[in-house]
């Protein structure tokens, strides 16, 4: 994916010269390795800054809420599709829009490589299916498909879905593999298991809200964790507010998810927050044949009724 950059640059050179956008939003290098971070180019000299390789991890997406510029953004599939549900949402108009689509074959997992090393890692070097991690002392050659975070080795919509060029021809997207195969583990377990597993699984929370942060749909005025009038749940580390968090959190993003990772990707402890929202995309599918983002021809079932909806989990009396 590294030869999208000059591609990029070219498009974003070309937008900006000819004025159609305001800005082009992408990634530049970041100040440590693996961490990429978004850039707004304004200007067709700032567009040399733009890079792309298989750490621009973030949700891009996340970054055109309410603006009212001309922008041109580059997006791959997950970006793409929350992309859909900003406009959707009335979050951002498509005439506004110039979507520079990247075809994507995954994100590498920082965490992963990290935990592979004792020492800090000074360089990453992205060539085809190979990534050379060095620091001091070592250096050492992995394979990016066996790095790839969990969202991206089982994505099934690698290309873009909404844009208004491709910086490359479609890539092959992946057969054979079961995004939900973690939810069908835990939704095999007993209520207790179920509870054991997501104490743990959330145990080392530090309520630092970088999940909800980089979340792309998470964008209310002011989140129901900072509400104080009334509040709706406490401030403290007690176990109960911070499963209320994670479990209120996911439920604002029923319909709406589409397992892009930013939030496990910004999570500073590794916790793996994808399985409370992979749950409900699961039943948004089996129960609605939804998934989020992929046409701007029909609403999402949260905000649609209809009289033959599943009404399996109502208890009559």
């Amino acid at each position: 994916m590294t030869a999208y950059t000059d591609k990029i640059r070219e498009i974003a050179k070309r937008l900006l010269a000819e004025k159609k956008v305001d800005m082009v939003i992408g990634f530049r290098k970041g100040s440590l390795p693996l961490l990429h971070q978004p850039c707004m180019a304004t200007s067709p000299e700032a567009a040399d800054e733009l890079v792309w390789d298989s750490c621009c991890s973030l949700n891009l997406a996340n970054y055109l809420t309410d603006r009212k510029e001309r922008i041109g953004i580059v997006a791959k599939g997950c970006d793409s599709r929350n992309i859909v549900t900003h406009i959707l949402e009335n979050k951002i108009k498509r005439e506004q829009l110039y979507i520079i689509g990247v075809p994507c074959t995954g994100m590498i997992d920082r965490h992963k490589i990290c935990a592979m090393f004792d020492s800090e890692i000074t360089a990453v070097k992205e060539e085809g299916d190979s990534l050379t991690v060095s620091g001091d002392g070592f250096s050492k050659t992995l394979s990016k498909p066996e790095m790839l975070r969990d969202n991206c080795a089982a994505c099934t919509h690698r290309n873009p879905v909404l844009y208004d060029e491709m910086v490359a021809e479609p890539v092959s997207e992946q057969t054979g593999v079961d995004p939900y195969a973690s939810v069908k583990k835990i939704e095999a377990l007993s209520p207790a298991e179920k509870q054991a597993y997501f104490d743990d699984l959330i145990s080392t929370c530090i309520r630092c809200y970088a999940c909800r942060n980089a979340c792309p749909l998470c964008y209310c005025p002011t989140c129901f964790v900072d509400e104080s009038r009334p509040q709706w749940v406490g401030k403290s580390q007690d176990p109960v507010d911070v499963k209320t968090f994670h479990i209120l959190r996911a439920y604002h993003c029923a319909g709406r998810c589409t397992d892009c990772g930013a939030c496990e990707a910004a999570c500073p402890m590794g916790i793996k927050v994808r399985e409370f929202t992979k749950k409900l995309n699961k039943d948004c599918l089996e129960l609605y044949g939804w998934e989020a983002g992929l046409t701007l021809k029909q609403r999402p079932p949260l905000d649609t009724f209809k009289p033959n909806d599943p009404e399996e989990f109502i208890i009559r009396i």
